[in-house]
């Protein structure tokens, strides 16, 4: 049989893991969201290299830090290292950031 977790590790009782810290490892998807578009699939099968695609947000407007399907942050794009980045300007509240992670699983 077995030996339990505790005397496998020399007799110490293994610490316990909250679910709140078990929460904080998972992996979630962010996009970044600059605007959006509605088109009919023959336009968007159309498309070719050179072509452009205009959206509905202009370019002094914030981008959109999208997790799920809920916004959880807007800020501005910036460059650092040669990579885009997101520099956040307004955070959405805790609530509804709960809520945005609640509704992926």
């Amino acid at each position: 049989m077995d030996e339990p977790i505790a005397e496998q590790a020399g007799g110490r009782e293994p610490e316990p893991v909250s679910a709140r810290d078990l929460l904080m490892e998972i992996e979630l998807d962010a996009t970044l969201q600059f605007g959006s578009r509605e088109m009919p699939l023959k336009e968007v099968l159309a498309f070719g290299p050179g072509d452009v695609l205009e959206l509905d947000r202009q370019v002094a407007e914030p981008v959109d830090l999208v997790v799920g399907d809920r916004i959880m942050a807007r800020g501005e794009v910036v460059i650092v290292n040669g990579n885009f980045a997101l520099m956040v300007t307004e955070v959405a509240e805790p609530q509804l950031r709960l809520e945005s992670i609640r509704c992926l699983f």
